[in-house]
């Protein structure tokens, strides 16, 4: 061994055993302090040694929380989604999720691992903690079931003190807005309905279940200009957040689905919601019991969603104000008192929150009506800027056969298909009907013949349908006649 490299040794020794001596001592303060000063004291000198270290730190290290009080930590959540689906290869332990509801498996990082993130040539450093807390109990909103909670997750981001701009202006919403396509492209589509609780102060309130409905526009028996018009529609109403805002319009967009029964309604609104990947709200009014509890229903709908109402025609009496009203003063001109209402949706209450203030609480929301008969809707109702678009579901034509029949057979042309054709043209019948004839065989030879047998029978089931209106009518004549007679004798 030479001289230089014998030198280098007791160096190295005295190095070591300063480093020994210093953790032993260290070692020995920490165990007095822990064991001999009151709790106060230890987080007095821990704060101070914190700080002084701090002094010579170059990095910032910012914390995300999972939950703020009570209440989820919007950001929390979404920082989440966006580690998860930057996670690397290198991370050795992560989190395997799955509720019964969802379709995906999901991953996010488990506590105590880290990742580093690269973003603009700026290196960022995340990672995952849990701290132990006292045992906290969580009521869910409608207080029907409670959850425990005993430590306190927390996502921490570290970086370079100079770039905290750069983090708080472009790094977060680029995070945010990256999270949030990476949550709808995992979203699971659920369907909404309103049931009765048994809770005083939340008398209704959604639930849900996932919405399975396979509908979609390739598939949708409709003519091919109006799904075009739909679609082209609905990408434009998507894409304008920015133009609503300048305009100081609510960023919402309403249908009227109009037509006979069995003429697809149901089927268009699902195709729509997977169209655009919203979950669908079914809103019955008859279960809505006032005004104040219909806005607290439609406050509680998230962004990004499609309200339905059914058979809007059916459901409440939302009919022509001024009808409503002439019956009130017919009742007192006869000397009867008009039965004051009970509390109850009215169609005042209703506007508001589709055209009024109201209309506001809430991003990027279809609102669609369905009736099956226009013309008794109040004109209120449906005019341009509550019911944008307008769509009559018509009737099955030639363009929505052939889509039946490409659907439920898988061909595309049938020497019968001219003379179905030009019956269809004659005789009113709805896509619902002519679906459940193409699923009565698999042949279509059998299925063809069958279905020129159903316009036969519809034929005569029109005719006489159409005499016993006739009948009616004449009737309805006669009557009038002898009581005009009767009025004259009289």
């Amino acid at each position: 061994m030479s001289t230089k490299s014998k030198s280098k040794l007791p160096t190295v020794k005295t190095i070591v055993s300063t480093i020994g001596s210093v953790a032993a001592a260290a070692m020995v303060v920490r165990s007095v302090a822990r064991d001999y000063l009151p709790p106060e004291f230890q987080n007095y000198l821990y704060l101070g040694l914190r700080n002084f270290i701090n002094k010579f730190s170059t990095h910032l290290t910012l914390v995300i929380y999972e939950s703020d009080g009570f209440q989820d930590n919007e950001i929390y959540n979404a920082m989440e989604h966006y580690v998860a689906a930057r996670m690397s290869t290198g991370i050795h332990r992560m989190k395997v999720t799955k509720t019964p509801n969802q379709n995906n498996i999901a991953l996010t990082m488990e506590v105590n691992e880290e990742f580093t993130d690269v973003y603009n040539g700026v290196k960022l450093y995340w990672s995952s903690v849990s701290k132990k807390t006292p045992t906290r109990q969580y009521r869910s909103h409608d207080d029907s079931n409670y959850s425990y909670r005993t430590d306190q997750r927390s996502l921490e981001l570290t970086f370079h003190r100079e770039h905290k701009d750069l983090v708080m202006n472009e790094y977060f919403p680029f995070v945010l807005k990256e999270a949030e396509i990476k949550k709808q492209e995992q979203k699971t589509l659920k369907l909404f309905t309103v049931t009765q609780s048994s809770s005083y102060s939340r008398p209704t309130k959604w639930t849900s279940v996932n919405l399975d409905h396979p509908a979609n526009f390739t598939t949708l028996a409709m003519d091919s200009d109006i799904k075009e018009k739909v679609m082209k529609d609905l990408d434009r109403f998507v894409e304008r957040r920015e133009y609503y805002r300048i305009v100081g319009k609510a960023w919402k967009r309403g249908y009227l689905l109009y037509g006979p029964p069995g003429t697809g309604k149901s089927s268009l609104i699902a195709a729509m919601a997977n169209y655009l990947n919203f979950d669908i709200y079914d809103l019955e009014l008859t279960e809505v019991k006032s005004n104040s509890e219909l806005r607290t229903l439609l406050v509680a709908t998230a962004n990004r969603s499609i309200l339905v109402v059914e058979d809007i025609d059916c459901s409440v009496e939302l009919h022509d104000r001024e009808a409503g009203e002439a019956a009130k003063a017919a009742s007192r001109k006869n000397g009867k008192m008009y039965p004051e209402e009970k509390k109850q949706v009215t169609l005042s209450g209703f506007l508001n929150f589709i055209d009024g203030l109201w209309s506001s609480c809430g991003d990027e929301r279809i609102i669609i009506f369905t009736t099956n008969r226009k013309e008794k809707l109040d004109p209120a109702l449906i005019r341009p800027g509550r019911m944008d678009v307008h769509i009559h579901m018509s009737y099955c034509t030639p363009c929505g056969f052939r889509q039946l029949v490409s659907n439920y057979l898988g061909i595309a042309d049938h020497t019968l298909f001219i003379q179905i054709e030009d019956l269809m043209c004659e005789i009113k019948v709805t896509p619902a009907e002519i679906a459940e004839q193409l699923l009565k065989d698999d042949d279509p030879d059998v299925v063809f013949s069958g279905l020129i047998e159903f316009f036969d029978v519809k034929r005569k089931e029109n005719e006489e349908a159409e005499a016993q209106e006739k009948k009616k009518k004449e009737e309805i004549e006669l009557a009038l006649k002898d009581i005009e007679k009767s009025e004259q004798s009289d």
